[in-house]
């Protein structure tokens, strides 16, 4: 128990960035490709988690050395002008996750315990701001820490089923590709939930709130840290750690709905809760709760990364003072964002628009934009004037970019296909 509660202290930012990753949109995503295409891009989990760890390393390593945001960084660098493009498709972005993922939440609450979708969706709303709003930093990344560990779910889903393991590590280490659109739209699909543009500024501005914490920056965007090879070891393991149980989840859910629903010939879901429900008569009630609480307890953890990481980049970007460090009354901007975002989320659970299309195609277009975010995070980790003695190593550059051109080639073959 000790040596499990020392592990968990020294989780931070990056384990809390890599699970807020599989947010219910994410999972979404995953059973609507093991429902599709069975086992067959199971391989993707085992390609993304490197250039996963390449790309939110750097995104760490920039917030820790600069003591900035990654929008600020940006902004400095390359000019406003670059930034507002990006910020305006990350809020639009985040907010209809945001929607999606309440709405997924409150329907897998329904799913498990009965009651009203209303009363559901409002009370996860109000909770969530309140944490948000409320809480220190310093409490609430805890609660953060400890809602990442509800993804465990989706391992005990997966080994709650019957499993062709000689398939599984067949599709893992040797890819399977199939020339078609249907193919090619999940697999950037898949990319653009995996290696997401929220994470990049999320996490630079939560290495900032952790400086700050421990004393060694009075507030973001005044002054420059001092970092030692200490603090840059401990964000690489923190980092590696997040990413690589990130794509753990993934796999187990990929597996369990290939497994079930792609056997089954349940091709195609519309949420994680359908998913949820679809599992009952296939893997029994067992199965089909804890998936759906998997839903919950990651969503309470993905929307308030979604909300805080758009106020992140906006408030950055306009010149507002941010930061969940901040007293409500300090940076009104900035929690007004969140407490906008959040709430047009619920809006969205009420237009009448499929949420599942919705998820899948911002997911698509996060997989087509990442890349130019993805060389410009590379561009800044290998300035020197920026990053002095910290700039990016060769395997980095390899890996990162890597990542950006697989990223870029995924997304041309999605068009280049018909």
């Amino acid at each position: 128990m000790l040596k499990i509660k020392k592990f968990l202290r020294r989780l931070g930012p990056g384990f809390i960035t890599g699970a807020a990753d599989d947010d219910p949109s994410g999972i979404a995503t995953y059973s609507q490709t093991g429902a599709q295409f069975g086992y067959a891009q199971l391989w993707i989990a085992l390609f993304a988690t490197p250039f996963m760890i390449a790309i939110q390393e750097m995104c760490g390593r920039i917030g820790l050395v600069t003591g900035r945001g990654l929008a600020s960084v940006i902004k400095a660098r390359f000019g406003k002008t670059v930034l507002l493009g990006a910020v305006a498709l990350l809020i639009v972005a985040n907010t209809v996750n945001i929607g999606a993922d309440l709405g997924a939440m409150a329907s897998s609450a329904q799913l498990v315990f009965g009651g009203g979708f209303i009363f559901w969706i409002i009370g996860m709303v109000v909770f969530i701001l309140c944490l948000e709003i409320f809480v220190t930093y310093k409490t609430y990344s805890r609660y953060l820490k400890y809602f990442a560990l509800t993804l465990l779910a989706y391992v005990a889903a997966a080994f709650a089923v019957h499993q062709d393991w000689s398939q599984i590590l067949r599709s893992v280490f040797v890819p399977t590709i199939i020339v078609s659109k249907d193919y090619f739209f999940n697999l950037v699909a898949i990319l653009g939930t995996t290696i997401s543009p929220y994470l990049f500024f999320w996490q630079a501005s939560e290495e900032n709130e952790e400086e700050i914490a421990c004393g060694k920056l009075k507030a973001m965007d005044e002054g420059v840290p001092k970092v030692t090879k200490n603090d840059i070891k401990k964000m690489r393991f923190d980092t590696a750690t997040g990413m690589i149980f990130s794509n753990i989840i993934t796999f187990f859910i990929i597996a369990t709905t290939a497994s079930t629903l792609g056997r089954a010939g349940i091709m195609n879901v519309s949420t994680a809760t359908e998913a949820a429900a679809a599992l009952r008569p296939l893997a029994g009630p067992f199965t089909s709760i804890i998936f759906a609480l998997g839903v919950v307890g990651t969503g309470l953890l993905a929307v308030p990364v979604l909300a805080g990481s758009a106020s992140y980049a906006a408030a950055e970007t306009l010149g507002w003072r941010s930061g969940l460090y901040r007293k409500f009354k300090d940076a009104h901007g900035f929690y007004g964002i969140i407490t906008i975002a959040t709430l047009v989320g619920i809006l969205i659970n009420f237009m009448g628009i499929p949420p599942f299309r919705l998820l899948y195609y911002a997911a698509a277009l996060n997989g087509v934009i990442a890349p130019v975010l993805m060389a410009l995070v590379l561009l800044i980790a290998g300035d020197k004037l920026i990053m002095g003695r910290r700039v990016n190593g060769p395997l980095a550059n390899i890996f990162g970019w890597t990542a950006t051109g697989a990223m870029f080639a995924a997304s041309v073959a999605l068009f280049a296909i018909h």
